[in-house]
């Protein structure tokens, strides 16, 4: 597919009538026509909403609405909303949201009130969302917090222990689901031995492949009906010593599709993340060849998608296939009066 745009006008068209395999990001707080006509042309399948795109809630349901009247289809609109740092929506606007790490510090002194918590947590920020036309939150993280590993999990984790994170993550995703959003568990295989921050650079993990079956993986496993789920940038040595798993077809079939059994959506991490190589067209190539359902591209820097259009294609039969799957995982479960009180009257208890 080629794009020319000239003084933001359409020279050339050519739009597929089924979506592309992309998720975009958009630069400010409205559309320019540049966008729109690129986001028009190109038919991307979803959009992501970053701090950059969010000041008040007229606005952010203005953009939702501005984005999906770009293609011709209901375009999913992502956020990452986990709790602690990262967040997009904030205050005064909108609850902040503690980080996983309270929950599984709560499990330690009772699990079933922590499953509870998890899930009433997940439920009020599906709320936030479906109101304002967001439906996929990039939560939660499956990742374990491991010692001397980098803090870019830290918090974000509910805790080192596979099966806690497995059963905490699996509350917080039903909670989205019963606020009738989607949830996307990550960073598929486990992102938690990280070394370095894959935002900045290639992280490798030198474990081998048993302790990572017997840890990391476990709770990708154990949520592997997951609705979507997110690749991790880095490389497993143990599994391919060349390629990090997002470009990997050895980690994207023999690991996450068969040993972990993931029957999820399986879009890529951010591809302008510093951790990759290589032109964006390739990136982009080198994520669907491997085996990626849909790419992501998160800085909204239209210099970029524009080099990436080229090698994108339609969503794939097996995509649309599990897309389906996870829509009709959604249901509205009522958000229970004075959620928010609860809430935090059981985290005051910790």
């Amino acid at each position: 597919m080629t794009i020319y745009l000239n003084d933001h006008k359409c020279v050339f068209l050519l739009k597929n009538k089924i979506p592309s395999a992309v998720i975009y990001g958009c630069a400010g707080l409205s559309l320019s026509d540049e966008e729109k006509c690129f986001f028009n042309n190109t038919n991307p399948f979803g959009f992501i909403l970053f701090s950059r795109n969010i000041a008040t809630p007229i606005q952010v349901m203005k953009l939702v609405n501005e984005l999906r009247n770009c293609v011709e289809h209901h375009a999913p609109i992502l956020i990452d909303q986990e709790g602690g740092a990262v967040q997009r929506l904030k205050e005064p606007y909108w609850h902040l949201h503690h980080p996983m790490e309270i929950f599984g510090k709560m499990a330690e002194k009772d699990l079933s009130l922590a499953r509870r918590a998890t899930w009433l947590n997940a439920r009020i920020m599906a709320n936030e969302l479906s109101e304002l036309g967001i439906n996929v939150n990039c939560a939660p993280v499956l990742d374990l917090k491991i010692n001397d590993a980098s803090n870019v999990i830290g918090n974000r984790s509910f805790g080192n222990d596979p099966v806690l994170v497995a059963d905490l993550g699996r509350s917080a995703m039903e909670g989205l689901l019963d606020g009738t959003v989607i949830s996307i568990v990550k960073h598929t295989p486990g992102h938690g031995r990280a070394l370095v921050d894959s935002h900045k650079e290639l992280p490798v993990v030198e474990t081998n492949l048993k302790t990572l079956e017997q840890s990391d993986f476990l709770p990708f496993r154990s949520l592997r009906d997951a609705p979507w789920a997110m690749t991790a940038h880095i490389v497993y040595k143990a599994i391919d010593s060349k390629r990090p798993a997002t470009i990997s077809k050895i980690v994207i079939k023999q690991i996450i599709r068969d040993a972990i059994g993931c029957e999820s959506v399986l879009l890529s991490d951010d591809i302008s993340m510093k951790s990759l190589s290589g032109s964006f067209s390739e990136r982009a190539q080198n994520s669907l060849d491997a085996g990626c359902d849909i790419v992501l591209h998160c800085n909204g820097k239209i210099i970029e998608m524009q080099n990436m259009a080229s090698a994108l294609r339609p969503l794939s039969d097996n995509a649309q296939i599990r897309l389906s799957r996870a829509d009709s995982m959604l249901r509205n479960y009522q958000l229970p009066i004075d959620a928010n009180i609860t809430l935090e009257s059981w985290i005051s208890k910790i």
